[in-house]
Formats: C-alpha cells, structure tokens, sequence
C-alpha cells in the first residue's frame, strides 16, 4: 500500500459532503481528493453517494457517474476504458492502480472508496498529476530503434527466440503506476530515470534488432539514473499489468556487469 502524498505547502481541509441521490435504494460512498490552483484554498475530500443500481462495477463508471450526475467540475484523466492507454491512473484505497480496471467492489463492503491522485507529483488538479518529468524521462531513453545497417525493403528480422525476450517489457501503457509508487522515484525524481523509463530502457537493449546497446548502456550507467534502484519492489507490485519493473532494473545492472568482465 502505498502512503499518499500531499502536494507542497498544502494540508487537507474538510471538504463538502454530498447528500445521497434521491430514490436511490443501494449506494457506495467515494472520498475523493479536490484541489482547484485556482480558488487559493487547500485541498480537501469531498464525500459522494454513487446509485451502483445506476452505475456500472469500476471506479471508473463511479467517477463518470458523479461528474454526469453530482457534480461536473470533478477532473481526472480517461480514455479507453479498457486498461490500456493508462490515462485513468491513480490512488484508490491506497493502491496504484487504473480506476478503469479496479472494481469499487474490491474495496471492503461498506467502506468509502477513496480515491486520490498518483502519489508524490505536482497536481494539475483533482485526481490530474502533472507527469511532465516522467514524459521527459521517458523520452530521455530514446525509445525507438537504433540502427546504423542500411534499412532493409520489408522489415526487420527477429527470431522468435529473440522476440519472446520482449514478453513483459513491450506491454507498459506508462500509466506511471511504478514510478509514483517507489520511494527512491519520491525522492530522486529529478535524477531517478524510476521503474517505468527503466523497464523501457532494458526493452530496447534487450532487443536484437537495435544496434546502440552500448550507448543505452552508457547512458543509464549513472548512480542516480539507474542505481538509485534499492530492489524495494514496490513497482512491481504496483503494475496494473502485472509486469515486473524491478527484474528488468536488474537486467540492465546485469548487463553492465557482464560488460566490465
């Protein structure tokens, strides 16, 4: 479970408690964080009764819900709805997770589903955290083939030996579920690549088809890019997709020892 975070110089004030829906016979409360950088207040929680008779199972369904039914200037990120753009990232029940694939069923019956931004980011606002830092890390590995031989006609070969190597890397939607959810990435943020540009990283040296695996190397062999990874594992725990951020980290640190013997 992963402690969430305020943003800097903030506390969390009482927030507004919304009446129940009228003629709504089973109900689910929401606890969601809110913050406007434009009403100079602090942030609170506001408390919300979703009608689940009128709503669908996800988080998701419930935030739509309260928008369209409650209250329209709730903000947060969605787009597929099928757990694969990571638009939807955020804290639910203190978990990093997608509210499009997490069910509000999951949280204990009877309980509030709390719902809270990605931990340990600027706030846009609401439920929005500003990933401008971890867009730019990722860019920062130059995450597209790399190849000096003469393109050929059709394609790139790989065998299927060497595209299986790829399982488990290719499938991260960059929802930033690992990087907000691991301590040194709190800490370091301005200087740890973090899991998620890490996990990208190893993708592309691991790939038989580019020819810059030396330089990739070079450029994540830094005590704070790479080795500020303490094998915490928390990202691991946190991938939505059930990757495995931290065994990747260690490929690339494997790598570079295999590269001074």
């Amino acid at each position: 479970m992963v402690e969430f975070a305020l943003p800097k110089n903030s506390k969390i004030t009482g927030g507004k408690s919304w009446p129940k829906p009228a003629g709504a016979t089973e109900t689910r409360e929401f606890r969601i964080y809110r913050w406007n950088p434009d009403d100079g207040k602090n942030p609170s929680v506001d408390t919300y009764h979703v009608d689940i008779n009128d709503c669908g199972p996800m988080v998701l369904d419930g935030l739509i819900w309260i928008k369209n039914h409650i209250d329209p200037t709730l903000s947060f990120r969605r787009s597929c709805r099928e757990g694969v753009c990571g638009s939807c990232a955020m804290n639910i029940d203190g978990q990093n997770t997608l509210a499009c694939t997490k069910s509000m069923h999951d949280v204990a019956e009877g309980g509030a589903v709390k719902v809270n931004p990605l931990p340990h980011q600027p706030v846009v606002k609401d439920l929005i955290p500003d990933l401008t830092n971890f867009y730019a890390q990722y860019a920062s590995i130059e995450p597209w083939l790399h190849t000096t031989t003469p393109t050929p006609q059709k394609e790139w070969k790989q065998s299927k030996e060497d595209r299986e190597k790829l399982d488990g890397l290719y499938e991260c939607i960059l929802c930033a579920c690992c990087s907000t959810s691991c301590p040194s990435y709190w800490w370091n943020s301005e200087r740890y690549l973090g899991p998620a540009a890490l996990l990208q990283a190893n993708r592309w040296v691991v790939d038989s088809r580019d020819e810059a695996t030396g330089e990739r190397l070079d450029f994540v062999e830094d005590a704070f890019r790479l080795y500020r990874c303490h094998t915490i594992m928390n990202c691991t725990k946190a991938c939505p997709k059930g990757l495995n951020p931290a065994k990747a980290i260690a490929n690339l640190k494997l790598k570079l020892v295999e590269r001074q013997t």
